[in-house]
């Protein structure tokens, strides 16, 4: 079975990325997962609070709260930006793989001029994941989609090699802002990053971060929207979060992903998990005569099947409006 798929102008040999985590932050863990079958590896996200500490122009107003400038002081003097480039540098001659930057930014400032030394390294590819949560109630929407576009614009200028842009659904028009990114000039967008869910311990009252590591269930957000923009966007599209198996890995294939994120499950189950996720895949070619999976991308996008309205509300009021009678 040919399980290729062309990503950002890289040819993989499977569609399944390694995301970035603590799973792709040692060369260790990072040979393994080539030698498991991974199509490309992103590694661990550095912080644009990292970078502008190391440059001394971190200004006091990025670190707001007590916990998050602690938090940066220290993992900054474990993991220093010289580490991380010589991850790449080291990444790059032990695994036959594309080998993905990562940078988890939130504005356009200064940092970005460590793109072009992350370029210098030897990284494949950059992946910006844009992480804003649109909490204040005085910034406009408009705002936070700006800010992607200044950012996409600002590393453009500095690097040659593929961006991707990992996103967030947090937008009132989405399908509108996935199209207005995917011209800018990127390769790929990832759907979605995920920001972690509070909940309340009743014994010690207090609110703690919850669901650390995603569930199945979750994926359900990114299939609807790559199978509602395959077609119309234009960058590859790849799927991220709640992929836990081949069966899913095929289902956003399916509806039009050229490559999927993995993450929580390496946690949960190794990287050895990765050939169980490709034998599954190659088990549901054969049962279905398919030889090639590029030849199924989108195959069930919105734009291909007979029943486009599958994806939007109208399923919803024809299942759900008299869930009570069928109960």
């Amino acid at each position: 079975m040919d399980l290729s798929t062309n990503y950002m102008g890289f040819k993989l040999k499977s569609p399944i990325i390694a995301g970035s985590s603590g799973m792709t932050n040692s060369i260790a863990e990072i040979v393994k997962l080539a030698k498991n079958g991974v199509g490309a590896i992103v590694l661990k996200s550095i912080f644009e609070e990292q970078i502008l500490l190391e440059a001394n122009s971190l200004r006091p107003e990025y670190l707001t709260h007590t916990e998050a400038n602690d938090y940066i002081n220290q993992y900054t003097r474990h993991h220093s930006l010289d580490d991380y480039l010589k991850l790449i540098e080291t990444a790059q001659k032990e695994v036959d793989v594309p080998v993905i930057a990562s940078i988890n930014c939130a504005t356009s400032v200064e940092w970005v001029s460590f793109a072009k030394t992350i370029e210098d390294a030897g990284a494949d590819a950059l992946e910006l994941n844009i992480f804003i949560l649109p909490a204040d109630r005085r910034q406009k929407g408009e705002h936070i989609e700006k800010i992607y576009f200044d950012i996409i614009r600002e590393v453009k200028e500095r690097v040659s090699i593929p961006i991707a842009v990992k996103m967030s659904p947090y937008f009132s028009g989405l399908a509108n802002m996935i199209f207005n990114l995917s011209i800018r000039g990127i390769k790929a967008l990832v759907l979605f990053n995920r920001f972690y869910s509070p909940d309340v311990d009743l014994k010690k009252l207090d609110v703690h971060p919850t669901n650390v590591f995603s569930s199945p269930k979750e994926n359900g957000l990114p299939l609807r929207w790559i199978g509602m923009m395959a077609g119309e966007a234009r960058c590859d599209l790849a799927a991220a979060t709640g992929i836990h198996d081949g069966e899913t890995v095929i289902k956003n294939i399916l509806v039009g992903a050229h490559a999927v994120q993995v993450a929580s499950v390496l946690y949960k189950k190794g990287p050895e998990y990765i050939r169980t996720m490709i034998n599954d895949i190659e088990n549901w070619m054969a049962n279905n005569k398919v030889d090639t999976l590029e030849g199924i991308i989108g195959k069930l996008s919105q734009k291909n099947i007979d029943n486009p309205v599958v994806y939007e509300r109208s399923q919803f009021m024809k299942y759900y409006s008299d869930y009570k009678e069928t109960l």
